[in-house]
Parts: structure tokens; C-alpha cells; sequence
């Protein structure tokens, strides 16, 4: 899809020219223009949640076999043809024959030759290694992709419960107070220049208020479950998401000052013709980002709320069946929702990296100016495996270590990084320059909103910073959440205090 082609307005135009053709001459003639806005509204909406949807799915199978092989395992390894034909030998029979019109001929030849490359009649070692449990060594296929589905399709089928003494009210409708707020979300999010369903001023505001509301129904579950082990899940996750939610937004207003817009689409061009993407801009920014959202959507190190461990499953223990499932859907769109946000607001969105010297290469060019919503997924998958590799790494942290984390350390943070936005965009930020840039200026010349000194310096006094703070080691545990070793054998360091 072309850059600045925007999908509502193509589908607002064949709608109206619809609307015009089917209502003329009728009583709703007048209304053509206003049935064809919400009509369009609609489908524009349908076709972004599709495209975040059918997406989400890549991070779920990344998840499943990125971690696992983290963790020196396989992982998921179902296979697509799992869905139709038995495993060890039984088969459902050619089913396909009973279909009308001919239509099962396709599917017969199909079912065949994936039986012959990677079923039951195939010879090669990996199927047969496994006892024909769907391992078939083929890549293409990708396996461990279609257990989604499977996994979806089992919550289906589960029994719904609610417990006898439960506000049944507040029960059943917690959990679609926080799926409607999650997708509502996914409207404000663009996947290129003209990709998205709605573009208001001030989407970053609004994306931002109703990313908000989660925390309620995550409270209103707890609470209505009549559990104290929900009831203390809700209590945590209430206390930190308070506590993570004001430096996430000290942190995003501080992205706003330096870019001087609150709109998403507005924050992705304008990385491209300031000549610096936010990251090497305001790294301290990415990373607190990073961190208050891993605290936001409750993931490792940050779970303690529905810890499973310690407290059965937090919040979510009364739930089961779809209701359970819709919870888990809405964790992991929201964990999406932050990766989109990341790629757009830092990443430089839509916007290949290099792309005028890079371009101009003859054949990788033509791959380097592939359309630009496949560039804003590629940066998302990319920032997902961040908060992959921070659950196979990081272990747990005790509600007292997160709240205190997030006032005493993230907070101040946030603060200093919007004092240095401040400082960014009045004294080294130069609009004037931007219009020599798109006429043909480079950030060598001056010709961006930032003098490419600016992002350098800034990256190379982070990065030594980081350094310095990797190879600190907290001598004294626990002083801090996270340490490199204690110097005291675990289980004795009350010994002899007593």
C-alpha cells in the first residue's frame, strides 16, 4: 500500500458512491452522506482489527518457541494437519469425498501430500523419531502455529462457571470491560501513513485514557470473585498499576514534547523528517517505556498479581472457559498494542531506516522499500522479543520491590527525561530546517530538525552509562530488586538475629 494512502478515505468513496446509486430517489436519499460515513467507520475499524489481529498471532507462536528454546525445549510443535487427520497412524477417512460440488477433490489432494511430507506416511526421521506427534522437520510449515488456534478452540469448549457467592454482575462483566477498552485501542493505532481506522488530534491522549480503564475491571474481577486470593491479586495489580501508569505518561508526554504533536501518524513522520528516530533521541524514554509497559500488562518480572505460584492465579482465579481465555487474549493484545505503539513512537513507525541509501541499491533496494506497514510489524515483532527475552531472563519480584521500583526509581526518571524534552525541542530543535531537508537536505547538512551530532551524542552517553550500570554490582542484597549474588547462603541470613 502506498504511503499516504489513507484506507478510509478509498472506502468512504465506494460507500458513498454505493449510498448515491442504491438511495436515489428514496426517503433516505439525505442520509446517503451520513450512512456512508458510519458505514465506512465501520469497515475501516473491521479491516485494522483484522490486520492487528491476524499479527497478534505471530507474537503467540513467537512466544511458544522463542522462550522455549530459551529454555532448551522445542516448545509447540503441532502441525497443520493436526486440525483434520489423527495422529499414530488413525486417520478421520476421506471425509472430503462426502463434500458437495466437488469441492473436496482440492482438499483430498491437499490432505494427501501433507500426509506424504509430513504425516503418517511420511519416512521422514524427525516424524519418526517423535512417534508421528507432528514433528516433521519441514520449517515452512511452521510449527507450533496452528496450536493457537487449537488452544482457542479448547476454550470454546469449556464449561463457564460462576462462583455461588460471586457478584454475578460485576463477575461476568469485568472481563469484557477490559477485552472492549483493548480493542478500542487498536482504532488509534497506525500501520503506515494511511493505514488505520481513525486519526483524531489527539489519538495519543485518547489511545492513552482508554488504556487506562483496564485497571478497573482487573479490580472489579478480583473483587467480585468473593476470593481472597482474587481479592489480594486485584488489590496488587490496582497498587502497581497506579504506580507504573503516572511514569508511563510522564514518559509518552515527554515523546510529545519533543515531536510537538499528540497524534501517532504525526509522530511517525516526523522521525522521518527530523532526521533522528525517538530511540537515539530519548533513549532513557524507550527504556522506561519498555519497562512501565512489561508493569502495565502484568508480565515477568511484573506478575506478581496473578502470580501462579504464589497466589493460584491472582485475579483470574474464578475464571474459566471463554471468559478465562478472553482475559488472556486481552493480556497479550495489549502487550501488542504497547509493541505497535513502541515501533511508531521510537522506531520511526512506518519509515524504513536509511531508506535513501539503502534504496538506491538495485535489487535490495526494491526489498528495503517494501510497503511500510510491513516495516511497522517488523519493528513491533523485533520489540516483542524484548519482553520475551525479559521473562526467560528475569525472575519475580516481591509487590514491595515493584511499588517501589516504579516511585522511588521509573517516576524520578520520568521526570528528568521530559525536563531534557523540554530542553531538546527549544534549544536544538530547528523547524526551519526541516523544509530544506524535504527539499532535498540530509541530516550532514543540516538539513533535519536535529543536527545528526545530536542523536550521536545522546546514544554514545547512554550507552556508557548502561555500561557503567550493567557491571554494578549490589554488594549489600538486598538493596535493590534484582542483584548479581548474595553474600549469605540462602535461607540463613536471619541466623543468629533472632
Amino acid at each position: 500500500m502506498a504511503e499516504g494512502f489513507v484506507i478510509h478515505e478509498l472506502i468512504f468513496d465506494g460507500v458513498r458512491s454505493l449510498a448515491d446509486a442504491a438511495l436515489t430517489g428514496t426517503p433516505l436519499e439525505s442520509y446517503a452522506g451520513s450512512l456512508a460515513v458510519i458505514t465506512a467507520t465501520m469497515i475501516s475499524c473491521v479491516a485494522i482489527l483484522g490486520v492487528f489481529m491476524l499479527s497478534m498471532f505471530v507474537i503467540l507462536w513467537l512466544e511458544r518457541k522463542v522462550w522455549a528454546r530459551m529454555m532448551d525445549r522445542r516448545g509447540a510443535t503441532m502441525d497443520w494437519r493436526s486440525l483434520w487427520v489423527g495422529e499414530q497412524g488413525v486417520t478421520a477417512g476421506e471425509w472430503w469425498k462426502m463434500l458437495p460440488f466437488g469441492i473436496g477433490t482440492p482438499i483430498g489432494a491437499l490432505n494427501r501430500w501433507l500426509n506424504k511430507v509430513m504425516g503418517n506416511e511420511s519416512e521422514h526421521a524427525t516424524v519418526d523419531r517423535v512417534g508421528n506427534r507432528s514433528w516433521f522437520g519441514a520449517w515452512w510449515a511452521l510449527p507450533g502455529f496452528i496450536q493457537n488456534i487449537a488452544d482457542g478452540m479448547k476454550f470454546l469448549t469449556k464449561e463457564h462457571m460462576v462462583p455461588n457467592r460471586a457478584d454475578k454482575t460485576i463477575f461476568e462483566l469485568a472481563p469484557f470491560l477490559i477485552v472492549t477498552s483493548t480493542v478500542v485501542i487498536i482504532g488509534f493505532m497506525p500501520f503506515s501513513a494511511g493505514l488505520y481506522a481513525i486519526n483524531p488530534e489527539l489519538s495519543v491522549l485518547f489511545a492513552f485514557a482508554i488504556f487506562g480503564i483496564a485497571p478497573i475491571g482487573v479490580f472489579f474481577a478480583g473483587w467480585a470473585s468473593n476470593n481472597k486470593y482474587t481479592l489480594l491479586g486485584g488489590i496488587r495489580s490496582a497498587a502497581q498499576l497506579t504506580a507504573y501508569e503516572i511514569p508511563l505518561l510522564i514518559t509518552v508526554l515527554g515523546v510529545c514534547v519533543v515531536t510537538g504533536t499528540f497524534n501517532f501518524v504525526e509522530l511517525g513522520e516526523f522521525q522521518h523528517s527530523s532526521g533522528s528516530w525517538n530511540i537515539f533521541l530519548m533513549p532513557l524514554s524507550a527504556g522506561l517505556f519498555l519497562i512501565t509497559m512489561i508493569a502495565e500488562v502484568e508480565r515477568i518480572p511484573f506478575d506478581m498479581p496473578e502470580a501462579e505460584a504464589e497466589l493460584v492465579e491472582g485475579w483470574w482465579t474464578e475464571y474459566g472457559g471463554m471468559r478465562w481465555g478472553l482475559l488472556f487474549a486481552a493480556e497479550y493484545m495489549r502487550v501488542w498494542a504497547a509493541c505497535i505503539m513502541f515501533s511508531v513512537m521510537f522506531l520511526g513507525g512506518w519509515n524504513a531506516p536509511l531508506a535513501g541509501t539503502f534504496s538506491a541499491i538495485p535489487v535490495f533496494g526494491a526489498l528495503w522499500s517494501m510497503p511500510g506497514v510491513l516495516w511497522t510489524l517488523l519493528k513491533a515483532w523485533a520489540t516483542f522479543l524484548i519482553f520475551v527475552i525479559a521473562r526467560a531472563a528475569l525472575h519475580r519480584i516481591r509487590t514491595d520491590q515493584i511499588l517501589e521500583f516504579g516511585w522511588r526509581y521509573l517516576l524520578p526518571l520520568s521526570m528528568f527525561q521530559l525536563a531534557v524534552a523540554f530542553v531538546l525541542r527549544l534549544k536544538f530543535f530547528n523547524a526551519e530546517n526541516i523544509d530544506s531537508g524535504a527539499a532535498g537536505g540530509s541530516a550532514w547538512d543540516g538539513g533535519t530538525g536535529f543536527a545528526w551530532t545530536i542523536p550521536l551524542i545522546i546514544t554514545l552517553v547512554s550507552l556508557i552509562v548502561f555500561t557503567v550500570y550493567i557491571k554494578d554490582v549490589d554488594k549489600d542484597p538486598p538493596g535493590r530488586p534484582y542483584h548479581v549474588y548474595t553474600t549469605e547462603p540462602a535461607g540463613t541470613h536471619l541466623a543468629g538475629k533472632e
